[in-house]
């Protein structure tokens, strides 16, 4: 096979799209290829994310020149969501991690990388396959099998879906990404591909990929997990999310979760549990940064320093009498990150106390609680009981995650269409009136009658 130039799939994850001019048009997260009934697969565009991480569909007759680091277009970029055909694979998502035969007879071997040619009619092909043995029956479990390259046509039945297909080297490819571009990769893809990537995940890193992903897509990956492992993905989520996962799984699985999770992170969950999903108890998380009044303002600013903080709880310090774990003593203010920054280290924190704050109960509606952090600029409001204990915190990401359309996570597509179903009713009322405004007569009109 004579071929003008070679790339290989998995280096191009994360590579730049520029158009003729320069300008960044969006990351290559894939390469889709069309089965044949003859032939070696053919290659025939690029999944490309575009800002507003939508995917598109950029056919690889639209690309100019794919060098290291940078992938070179026409300009033409067709925004509409890239969705797969029925004889289309994805190389990244359904190809790497799989497991052939050898057409020699000489074994079984992993699919680490594919690499694309450009022939000379312009086609893009499928020519190679880097692939890693199967280690030595008998050998340490730590060492790892030889690799080589082969023809395309070296294995059998490359399209054909093995039994049990890791996902090392996909996550490898995606490692650097954030969980909820993780996330939309998942999503993406046929459910049980999106469970053996799941199962390949660390819990914290499952976690954090669950918390951004559908609730429907949530409730089947941690169905599809061993029930030891859900629970533990299961603690490594931020409690409310946890909780509102749970409401949507069958009463009798949820239990079961809940009792397989260690007693301290299922008692957080379980008090979450109590109240509606639609009122500030049910939207608040446990887990605020919440020190005692004598603590330094250098305490403060460490714990709000944390990189697993979500940037809406670094906003404030909750501060408190003993005991410091929600519920906690009385609750006596927040100290505010910015004015954290103005003062010295060595002072406590409760010389910057803004104990004026206000303040939600269990029970507030999710109404009240977007009008307290629209009025006063919030991204964080605390949530008392009768005692004025500290119960937990609405942070404005709690909110916007229960205004928003179900499923807010998709495609930019189905976005708008979720936001265009939730405004019809009201824009059907407000068509009608209209109408029936121009049917009515008017005082003129019905003094002539």
């Amino acid at each position: 096979m004579s071929a003008s130039s070679r790339v290989f799939v998995a280096r191009l994850a994360g590579t730049v799209v520029f158009d003729p001019i320069g300008d960044q048009v969006g990351r290559v997260r894939d390469v889709v290829v069309l089965v044949r009934a003859k032939g070696a697969p053919r290659a025939v565009g690029l999944v490309v994310e575009v800002p507003g991480r939508r995917r598109v569909f950029l056919p690889l007759t639209r690309v100019t020149s794919i060098d290291s680091g940078q992938v070179i277009s026409t300009g033409l970029v067709n925004l509409r969501r890239f969705e797969q055909r029925a004889m289309e694979s994805v190389v990244l998502g359904e190809l790497l991690d799989r497991r052939v035969q050898l057409t020699d007879g000489s074994g079984e071997v992993t699919i680490e990388d594919v690499s694309i040619a450009q022939q000379r009619t312009g086609d893009w092909l499928v020519d190679q396959l880097f692939v890693r043995r199967r280690s030595a029956r008998g050998s340490a479990p730590f060492r790892r099998g030889s690799t080589l390259t082969v023809p395309v046509d070296a294995v059998q039945d490359l399209m054909s879906r093995s039994p049990e297909q890791g996902a090392a080297r996909l996550l490898e490819a995606y490692e650097d990404m954030r969980a909820a571009d993780l996330a939309d990769v998942i999503r993406e893809l046929a459910p049980a591909r999106r469970l053996e990537i799941a199962s390949a995940l660390n819990n914290e890193r499952l976690a954090d990929v669950l918390e951004e992903l559908p609730e429907d897509a949530q409730v089947s990956i941690l169905s599809g997990l061993d029930r030891d492992r859900a629970a533990d993905v299961l603690e490594a989520m931020e409690p409310d999310d946890a909780a509102d996962l749970l409401n949507e799984l069958p009463e009798e699985q949820a239990a079961q979760l809940l009792n397989l999770m260690e007693p301290e992170e299922a008692a957080d969950v379980r008090r979450l549990l109590e109240y509606a999903e639609d009122t500030a108890g049910g939207l608040m998380t446990t887990e605020p940064v919440i020190l005692g009044a004598d603590d330094t303002i250098a305490t403060a600013l460490a714990q709000i320093r944390r990189s697993e903080l979500p940037p809406a709880l670094a906003s404030m310090v909750f501060v408190v009498r003993p005991p410091l774990e929600t519920p906690t003593g009385r609750f006596l203010g927040v100290a505010h990150f910015q004015r954290l920054l103005r003062e010295p280290p060595h002072a406590a924190v409760a010389s910057v106390l803004d104990a004026e704050t206000e303040w939600l109960t269990h029970d507030a509606s999710v109404g009240q609680v977007t009008r307290l952090l629209a009025a006063y600029d919030l991204l964080a409001l605390p949530v008392l009981d009768a005692q004025r204990r500290l119960l937990g915190v609405v942070t404005v990401d709690d909110v916007l995650d229960h205004i928003l359309p179900d499923n807010w996570r998709g495609s930019d597509d189905e976005r708008l269409e979720a936001i265009a179903a939730q405004a019809a009713p009201s824009a059907r009322r407000e068509s009608a009136r209209r109408e029936s405004l121009r049917q009515e007569p008017t005082g003129q009109e019905a003094n002539r009658g």
